[in-house]
């Protein structure tokens, strides 16, 4: 029997062990027990934003769809988390009111990739203008990217462990821990 990528062992032990809170697009989720995983499936042109502050092991994520959010009101009011612009600080207010400090905070943003161009090739860089997004907003909210696995072609599901803030992020036969 194969075991599903999803569900491969992760490094910290049983997949199946703690509590999994799956995110979906355009939603955000907090973990803050030592056994939780925050897992989002699925990261195409999309961006996922991870904040862990390790003192008090809240764990963070907000996986975003588009950069503005000027783009559809109707949607930025109904489900905010669906852009940068409104997700990305409506998360870190979350995290804070959750105990995260942000000057202990670490981030990482997962995602941002092209998954399809145009019939010429010349596709709209949703993952690239994601990523140029969630940096600027980053930026100033005082909030500096520790590391990223952006770009490429290739979808990517994200694992992360609110005990210790490791990242698993499964693309394709690659497997990377951040």
């Amino acid at each position: 029997m194969t075991q599903p990528a999803t569900d491969r062992l992760l490094p910290w032990g049983d997949p199946d062990s703690g509590r999994r809170i799956i995110v979906g697009i355009g939603e955000m989720a907090i973990a803050d027990r030592p056994d939780d995983v925050i897992v989002t499936y699925a990261l195409g042109s999309c961006v996922a934003v991870c904040l862990f502050d390790p003192a008090v092991r809240i764990a963070a994520l907000l996986h975003f769809l588009l950069p503005e959010s000027n783009i559809n009101y109707r949607r930025a009011i109904d489900q905010p988390a669906a852009f940068g612009d409104t997700g990305i600080p409506m998360l870190l207010q979350s995290a804070i009111r959750r105990g995260l400090k942000k000057n202990r905070a670490s981030v990482r943003l997962i995602g941002g990739a092209m998954i399809s161009a145009g019939h010429n090739g010349n596709g709209l860089a949703t993952g690239h203008r994601n990523v140029l997004a969630a940096r600027s907003i980053l930026w100033r909210l005082g909030l500096f990217i520790e590391a990223q696995e952006v770009g490429g072609v290739d979808a990517r599901t994200v694992h992360f462990s609110a005990k210790d803030g490791r990242l698993l992020v499964l693309s394709g036969q690659q497997t990377k821990e951040m």
